[in-house]
């Protein structure tokens, strides 16, 4: 998970400071060498951490504790919109022009994931309605045409190819198929290579002139670290890149590429790559960011996973029955499914306030692992067993243990975790009880 490591140092130094009733000099300067090493430790940047550590400090020492916030408080708010600031400050998106087609190329080194995360973009503005063309300007790494082909079919996207055509006049080509076919963004697919070479940037520069587009993103790989920030750095001074897509930031512990480019590059993370399907791809959102590193939860970004990803329609239903007691177990399962399509057990829990950081990633995947289990075993059931929990009887049991490999008392212990359910519902619908408002698109 992305800032692992980060996160957990600095919820433990927070921890030590939050007995302190009082926070003298002394301890402020503690707490900052500690989260200055702790920030060198995930790899930012040595000058982005030293120049961080000074401005927080300095507005510690001048600032006046709010009244409702404690001195400890007050430095942890001063640290977390430090690194707000250091990643944003704001939300960098991309602005779609009013006469299309947009025009977005992507750059960056072979092996970043570049051709996944075209297909990723192109995805995340056909869900918002768009009608974006991917353009194939990558002829020298083999299959990679048939490589953006395969990912563009799976995201319900055409591709534009020419073959071995000069990429200059593909993206050329592009263009003018767009405008005539009504597509509303374009996404150049251009070529990598295992390092800059003045090639690779000739052929960049004669695609910028030709077709001059509105942005030009860098796709970078987290898990590189500060050689992440140096070819940003490197793309940026030759290219003038607009912002920069962060991809694998879900398998990078550290995190410190993502803290340190915009500082060193002056460039936004306008995306960040949060997983390996097609739909994993978020606007990066600084604010939300720094609250995941401090263990605040980001529940604004858990609320658009739900209503992006979860059927309103079904919700509606699902509420209704909730309110009438009906819920069954093909319920249970559809909210299973459903969950999983807004990303991992893990993903979902760094985003709760107070979670993030206190589940391990092993705890996470015995999490998944249970999970799975229980649909195995709801699989197994008839209609009317998952219907009327109530039938099932001790030779059913064994029948659906069998069926899904598992035990009677793995089933034993799912009918039991719904009765409880049941229960709890029961509480919560009884004269005069409110429900508490939960998540939008979700039953709790």
């Amino acid at each position: 998970m992305a800032f692992e490591g980060l996160s957990e140092k600095l919820q433990e130094t927070f921890k030590r400071l939050r007995n302190h009733g009082r926070v003298k000099e002394s301890d402020l300067k503690e707490v900052m060498r500690e989260v200055r090493l702790a920030l060198l430790e995930a790899d930012v940047n040595f000058k982005v951490a030293r120049d961080f550590i000074a401005s927080v400090t300095e507005k510690a020492l001048g600032a006046r504790v709010t009244e409702s916030l404690t001195p400890a408080q007050e430095i942890i708010r001063l640290i977390r919109e430090g690194l707000t600031e250091l990643m944003g400050p704001e939300v960098a998106g991309i602005k779609l022009e009013n006469q299309p087609p947009t025009i977005i190329m992507l750059c960056g080194l072979q092996g970043s994931g570049k051709t996944t995360h075209a297909a990723k973009l192109a995805g995340y503005y056909r869900r918002q309605k768009r009608r974006p063309l991917l353009v194939a300007c990558d002829i020298y790494r083999p299959a990679a045409i048939d490589q953006l082909r395969v990912v563009g079919s799976r995201v319900n996207v055409p591709v534009f190819e020419m073959g071995k055509e000069n990429p200059v006049t593909i993206a050329a080509k592009a263009v003018l198929h767009a405008r005539d076919y009504g597509h509303d963004i374009v996404i150049l697919d251009t070529a990598g290579r295992l390092h800059i070479d003045e090639e690779l940037m000739e052929e960049l520069e004669n695609i910028k002139a030709k077709v001059t587009p509105h942005e030009i993103l860098l796709v970078v790989d987290a898990m590189t670290g500060q050689d992440a920030v140096n070819v940003a750095k490197s793309f940026d001074e030759i290219l003038g890149i607009s912002g920069v897509i962060m991809t694998k930031l879900d398998g990078d512990t550290r995190g410190g590429a993502a803290l340190s480019v915009r500082a060193v590059t002056g460039k936004p993370i306008k995306f960040a790559g949060t997983g390996e399907k097609l739909d994993a791809l978020e606007p990066f959102y600084p604010d939300r960011m720094a609250s995941r590193i401090l263990g605040m939860g980001d529940v604004l970004t858990l609320i658009d996973k739900a209503q992006e990803n979860i059927d309103q329609k079904e919700a509606e239903k699902l509420a209704k029955k909730l309110e009438k007691n009906k819920f069954d177990l093909e319920d249970l399962v559809d909210q299973m499914r459903q969950m999983r399509k807004m990303g991992s057990l893990e993903s979902i829990l760094s985003m709760l306030p107070g979670v993030g950081g206190k589940i391990s990633s092993e705890e996470a995947l015995e999490g998944e692992r249970s999970l799975r289990q229980m649909e195995a075993i709801i699989g197994s059931m008839t209609k009317a067993e998952r219907r009327r929990p109530d039938i099932i009887n001790p030779g059913r049991k064994r029948r659906v243990a069998a069926g899904s490999g598992t035990r009677v008392e793995d089933v034993n212990r799912l009918l039991k975790q719904f009765r409880d359910m049941q229960k709890m519902m029961k509480m919560m619908q009884r004269p005069g009880k409110k429900r508490r408002p939960g998540i939008p698109g979700l039953p709790f």
